[in-house]
């Protein structure tokens, strides 16, 4: 290891523990919760083995009236949730680790689908899950029967193994403590509302019943938000915050500190660079002679060592980056920093908690099929076999499978048409928003120059013929797909009607760095990030620009990777003209028709340009090609012909690269393991079968 990275593995003291290192991943969500018990504690096992010194749960609602459901998270409402966590608890203290568990209330947060109970908050407020829904405002008796849940929560996380007990006062109006604190949502006039003092005195007792009945084992931690980036509204780190740290200083053993809202704590890399909450946290280690953790999705450990010299933080905090390479630590810790698999910030991982389903990672393919399908991020079987492997197409699925099968011991012959490895991904991220991204294709390069076992041809287009020849047993075809002109997406099945002299410019000549002027309309049924990146970009170069999509909003899907709003934001403030629920159905020289959503009447815009953003077609003409000689491929020594990625069914990058990897870990393997995974199915128990 770098000597100058040895403060990173220096232990810490947390109350009554100690933690063996400074790598601390902080609660985050994952979509497997206690619904899919044995994935999630798989998944955070693997981090433990990865050297993170401490590993939490994500939140873990405490009691029926904070009921999250349809969403996969924890839960520790009485006994019956005890398994769950003791599972998770061992697997994780089997590497070293120490086991933390973030409690929580949700308060008005909630609308309690399953448990149909009326959600509680300090006052009486509508709830943020459901419409037409309002919290009741807890009476003071209530209020010390929801202290005696957090304490009885707490006894049992310490009865399951718990190290380290949080109080979730964070992430803005998502915590009851928060909601106390904060006179958004906390009107009363009594000794829990109006001063600061008094708004705070709930989540000190909390601090105090917790470390009264599990402090002498347990260390006690609050998760608070110095900042929700509302200004003069909203707590802020220059005001009512440092105030709170100020109130409370010693009385937690740790101080976990972040941004709210969730969106700005996660901040996707389109907005926010690494170590970005410095500017909000730094008081706190002025303020409180506890340690400090805290996030910024970190993955260079000089930024690390800078934070914790400079006092900063005294733990580095880490959800993403722990996700994107769970062996992050051990990688500083073996001196292979170069290995360490960088998180991009796309937050596909955030995803899984909107759409509550296991989580899954944009750079690492592994994540969440620990137990389901048993892949280890840094382990995978040998080759089962010593033929030769052909990747036609260096994309992110090529790169990825090529890599992979690398790892097997394969030998791979990995060809690519154009003159630069990275396909898609390197189109993209020419767009100065998603440049980050670009380390999808460094990580995979980076590794597959060194490899003996791999040849690598760029500016080399191959036709069906020149692969047979090659007589090599395994061919993959991972040429990915082109966007489509014609107006196909999810609002148009049909193409739409294009005269001749019409203007239509495809993504990919906007990508590879064509230039326009004037007048541009962007056409967005994709509906997730490129068309908005691209608009920006036109804005930025002075395009006069029409964004329209038949969606309700601006690239209406990123809500489930938090930067919808922070997305139309930035259009509309560079510029752009947004026309929501509007359909496009025809093209004309210089005049675009557009139908309501609703009510189909038409609307007449004039354009330059159409960029059309709807739906892709593969490039699947080689695969073809080659099947159309799948009679000579015996002869040949040919055993398989397979397409990836885009080039198989278009997708995410996230899906391009999973497939690369299913690819590689699958080849040769029994044909009853192809597809098939463990599932948790459950009798007798709340657990949901999957």
């Amino acid at each position: 290891m770098d000597p100058r990275y040895d403060i990173l593995f220096t232990p810490m003291k947390i109350g009554p523990v100690t933690t063996k290192n400074r790598f601390y991943q902080v609660p985050h969500c994952n979509g497997m919760g206690h619904r899919w018990p044995q994935a999630m504690a798989e998944m955070r096992a693997m981090k433990a083995e990865g050297g993170w010194g401490v590993i939490c749960t994500e939140e873990c609602e405490i009691h029926p009236t904070s009921d999250l459901s349809g969403l996969a998270l924890m839960r520790i409402w009485d006994d019956s949730d005890l398994p769950t966590h003791e599972l998770m608890v061992r697997k994780v203290k089997e590497h070293g680790a120490l086991a933390g568990i973030q409690l929580n209330h949700n308060g008005s947060s909630v609308a309690n689908y399953m448990s149909r109970m009326p959600p509680i908050a300090p006052s009486s407020i509508p709830t943020e899950s459901q419409r037409s829904v309002q919290a009741r405002e807890l009476t003071k008796n209530e209020i010390k029967t929801v202290r005696g849940w957090y304490r009885d929560a707490a006894i049992r996380a310490k009865r399951a193994g718990y190290d380290i007990i949080y109080v979730y006062a964070a992430h803005g109006e998502m915590t009851l403590p928060m909601q106390f604190m904060s006179p958004r949502f906390n009107h009363r006039n009594d000794e829990y509302g109006g001063s600061l003092e008094n708004r705070v005195r709930f989540t000190r007792e909390l601090l105090e019943d917790i470390k009264d009945a599990v402090g002498d084992t347990c260390a006690v931690v609050i998760r608070f938000n110095v900042d929700e980036n509302l200004g003069a509204e909203g707590m802020r780190a220059d005001g009512e915050a440092r105030e709170i740290v100020k109130l409370l200083a010693d009385l937690p053993d740790l101080w976990d500190v972040n941004i709210a809202d969730w969106s700005n704590d996660s901040m996707p890399s389109r907005f926010g660079s690494e170590g970005g909450q410095e500017d909000y946290i730094k008081f706190v280690k002025q303020v409180t002679d506890k340690p400090v953790v805290g996030v910024g999705r970190f993955t260079s450990p000089d930024t690390m060592v800078s934070q914790i010299r400079r006092g900063v933080l005294d733990l580095i905090g880490a959800a993403r980056p722990s996700i994107a390479d769970p062996f992050l630590p051990r990688k500083i810790q073996e001196g292979r920093e170069d290995d360490i698999r960088e998180c991009i910030g796309c937050n596909m991982c955030t995803t899984s908690d909107t759409l509550a389903y296991p989580m899954r990672c944009t750079q690492n393919p592994t994540m969440g099929e620990e137990w389901r399908k048993g892949w280890h991020p840094e382990i995978i079987p040998a080759a089962a076999s010593q033929d030769k492997v052909l990747v036609v197409g260096a994309g992110p699925a090529g790169l990825e499978c090529a890599l992979a099968l690398s790892n097997r011991k394969y030998d791979v012959v990995l060809s690519d048409a154009n003159d630069t490895l990275g396909g898609r991904v390197l189109q993209e991220t020419r767009l100065p928003a998603l440049s980050e991204w670009k380390r999808v294709i460094d990580y995979r390069t980076h590794q597959l120059i060194s490899r003996a076992n791999v040849e690598t041809f760029v500016s080399s287009s191959l036709s069906a013929e020149d692969i047979l020849s090659f007589e090599i047993p395994r061919i993959v075809i991972a040429t990915g797909a082109k966007w489509r002109l014609d107006g196909v997406g999810r609002e148009n099945r049909s193409p739409v009607s294009i005269s001749g002299d019409a203007s239509i410019v495809s993504p990919e000549e906007i990508l590879n760095g064509r230039k326009l002027s004037g007048r541009v309309l962007v056409y967005d049924d994709d509906q997730y990030y490129l068309a908005s990146a691209m608009a920006q970009k036109l804005c930025e170069d002075g395009c006069d620009v029409t964004f329209v999509t038949p969606a309700t909003n601006v690239s209406q899907w990123s809500e489930n990777t938090l930067e919808q709003f922070k997305i139309q934001q930035a259009l509309m403030a560079g510029g752009a003209n947004v026309m929501c629920n509007k359909v496009l159905t025809s093209i004309d020289a210089a005049k675009v028709a557009l139908e309501c959503a609703y009510l189909g009447t038409e609307t007449i815009t004039e354009a330059d340009f159409v960029i059309p953003v709807t739906s892709r077609t593969p490039n699947d003409a080689l695969y073809f090609d080659l099947l159309k000689s799948e009679e000579q491929f015996g002869d040949l020594g040919i055993k398989s012909v397979e397409k990836i990625g885009d080039c198989n069914a278009p997708g995410t990058i996230a899906l391009a690269v999973y497939a690369g990897h299913q690819y590689a870990r699958q080849l040769d393997a029994p044909s009853d393991q192809l597809h098939g995974f463990k599932r948790e199915n459950y009798f007798g128990r709340e657990q949901e079968s999957s």
